[in-house]
Parts: structure tokens; sequence; C-alpha cells
């Protein structure tokens, strides 16, 4: 079992770094937005106070080290998908991955994204109260398929480490 975990967490952690690479060069090519993973930050450090939904997360007390929180908690909840798949799909994927696991695990972890944080930042259910939330509904459903190529690729290149 602590084979799966440790590969879990690496092929989640190729994963979320793929998903960054994708989000920079979103930012460099096309203008997106860069990332910032504050408010990611400062809700998970009201989650210590039993603080889930907020109705904006920029008025609520800010965390000095929200910024460092954000990104620690971005990558762990990368590799937590990153053993939860591996542990789910078992040693069989880890020996021959294929992509369909990868990206179906991928989709279904945009629900925790739709359905807790992005109302727990205060943006809406599914990024409703957003100026465009189908945009942010594609970009969402997009980059987690970035995850799953990186979850698969990740998995791919482990037997080579």
């Amino acid at each position: 079992m602590f084979d799966l975990i440790w590969r879990g967490a690496l092929i989640g952690a190729g994963a979320t770094v793929l998903m960054d690479i994708w989000a920079v060069l979103l930012w460099k090519a096309l203008g997106q937005s860069k990332p910032n993973w504050a408010p990611v930050g400062r809700w998970f450090w009201h989650l210590r106070r039993g603080v889930v939904f907020h109705t904006d997360i920029a008025k609520a007390q800010p965390y000095r080290y929200e910024q460092a929180l954000g990104w620690i908690s971005h990558y762990a909840v990368g590799i937590v998908y990153g053993i939860v798949l591996v542990v789910f799909v078992g040693s069989g994927w880890l020996a021959a991955p294929t992509f369909l696991p990868a990206w179906i695990w991928s989709i279904l972890t945009v629900g925790a994204g739709w359905f807790l944080l992005q109302p727990g930042l205060g943006i809406g259910w599914a990024a409703s109260k957003t100026p465009n939330p189908t945009k942010v509904r594609a970009l969402n459903l997009v980059s987690h398929t970035v995850f799953a190529l990186g979850l698969y690729g990740s998995a791919l290149l482990l037997p080579v480490l």
C-alpha cells in the first residue's frame, strides 16, 4: 500500500506542475489572469475556524502567509488526487497507464472546485457569480484535462525514476 501512496503522490505532484505550466502559458500567450493562490490560502486558513463559505473571500480577515498557504494547499490537493486515483485504479494501472481513468477522475474533481471551493470563495456554485461563468467553467474543465494529461504522463514516466 505504501508503494501505491508514494507513487500516487509523485503522479499528483507531476500533474499539478503540468497544470501550473498550462496556467502560465495561458497567462503569457492569451493574457488570461495570472495564477493567484492567495485567496485559496485565505480560504484554507479560515477553514480552521469552521468557516467554509464566504460572501467574498477578499473581505475575510487576511492571513500573512496566505499566498504560501495557497500554493501549499494547491499542491497538497493535487497530491491527494494522485494518491486517490492510484489507490482506486491499483497497481495494474501503474504497470500500464491509460489516459481514460486519469481523465474521468480529473473531470470528477472539478466538482470540488465548483461545489466547495468556488462557493467557499464567494464566487458562487460553479463560478455563477463571476462576470463570465461559462468561460470559468470551460477553463476549469480544460485545466483539469491538462491535469489528467499530467497524471497519465507522470505515471508513464514513473518507471524511469
